[in-house]
């Protein structure tokens, strides 16, 4: 298995494991604002114009306590945690909040953000999930001239043509250098664990992105892609978790079965990292573009498209990877997830392609029953495997 180089890539994890402290850091050092935002289609080049730090916050590891009695046991991990985040006095480093995604359970967290700490400020752009009328791009152009004033608001710095294009264009280079690692990852020739690719991602979400890009560059400079996986290994595609990130304690489990990951549509993972922004034109309307484009890249069920969908990308994607089986990691009680996912499994089924369901929850880790049932999804994928060299 390939390795990272270890005094590049310890800061990447310092922020990934504790995005708090990295943002205090950070605002000692600058003097700068942070603004937070939630997942997952906040454009945080709006902010990084302004001069503050954009940050998406993240899901703790901490365990929950003063959160249980903010909302309910029937919502998600994420917003649960970012309930108690709140109340624990864990968002006091941010200055402001913006979002752009609403399911239920995420404003019931930012109603609880609100009313826990309602000194900072918290705005509130709905984009619309509807991605094909004729009406769908005027209307998240309006969405980002909206969230536009905003951020100015929440700043007091205007953000220009010129600065916006300059953010873009940061960002862009950052996306980029991450989907070297997916791409060497997808053809076989890097071979890391899912956790650093991870950590790499997450890392992206949280720290000054020019920082984050010189220490991904030196990463690829120092990076040995001569050891691919063992043929051995079944080859695993990771598909679900839309706002939090897997576990890495569940991701090495997985590769501890005789596992390979080869591709994800992981929030944390390719769907963060699959779209740049037009980097010619209005900026304003680039940015509008961008959303668009993202659902036509890597699907999503809480987007309606008529002539896009996530299971046929699925189904293509694993074509292009070679993966030989899906494993669906669901947070538990993510509805859209829950809502899309006979869909998804029925479409795998029909096309006799292995799929797993694994869900997941903020405290606790089965590992062992987990274990077991990976053993026996991958024995079905070999099994399957040994019949097709069968001659006819």
């Amino acid at each position: 298995m390939n390795t990272l180089d270890p005094t590049t890539f310890a800061p990447l994890e310092r922020a990934a494991q504790d995005p708090v402290a990295y943002a205090t850091e950070w605002k000692e050092r600058t003097g700068g604002l942070v603004i937070g935002s939630f997942p997952m289609n906040f454009p945080s080049e709006l902010v990084h114009a302004t001069g503050a730090l954009p940050v998406i916050v993240q899901e703790s590891r901490t365990t929950i306590t003063e959160g249980r009695s903010l909302l309910p046991e029937f919502y998600c991990s994420y917003t649960r945690s970012l309930a108690d985040q709140a109340a624990t006095g864990e968002l006091e480093v941010f200055d402001a909040f913006v979002l752009v995604d609403h399911c239920v359970q995420l404003l019931g967290a930012a109603d609880v953000i609100q009313r826990v700490i309602p000194d900072k400020p918290l705005h509130f752009t709905q984009f619309i999930s509807s991605m094909d009328d004729a009406w769908s791009r005027g209307a998240v152009e309006e969405k980002v001239q909206a969230m536009r004033a905003e951020v100015e608001e929440s700043t007091g710095v205007t953000v220009t043509d010129e600065s916006l294009t300059a953010s873009i264009r940061v960002f862009n280079e950052n996306r980029r250098l991450l989907r070297e690692f997916f791409d060497l990852r997808r053809t076989g020739r890097l071979h890391i664990p899912a956790s650093a690719l991870q950590v790499l991602v997450k890392s992206s979400m949280v720290m000054d992105i020019t920082e984050h890009t010189a220490l991904l560059q030196q990463l690829l400079d120092r990076l040995d892609t001569l050891s691919s996986a063992p043929e051995h290994l079944v080859r695993l595609h990771l598909s679900g978790h839309f706002c939090a990130p897997p576990r890495p304690e569940l991701l090495n489990l997985l590769e501890e079965c005789d596992v390979v990951i080869v591709n994800d549509d992981l929030y944390h993972g390719s769907r963060y990292i699959s779209t740049d922004v037009p980097k010619d034109g209005d900026p304003f309307a680039a940015l509008a573009s961008w959303y668009l484009d993202r659902n036509v890249n890597v699907p999503c069920a809480t987007r309606v498209q008529l002539d896009v969908d996530w299971q046929s990308y699925l189904v293509d994607t694993l074509a292009d990877s070679g993966a030989e089986g899906v494993v669906t990691l669901q947070a538990k009680f993510c509805e859209p997830l829950m809502l899309y996912y006979p869909e998804l499994r029925r479409t795998l089924g029909e096309r006799d392609i292995p799929e797993l369901l694994i869900e997941t929850e903020h405290e606790g880790l089965a590992a062992e029953s987990i274990r077991t049932t990976i053993e026996t999804f991958v024995e079905r994928i070999r099994r399957q495997r040994s019949k097709q060299l069968l001659p006819a």
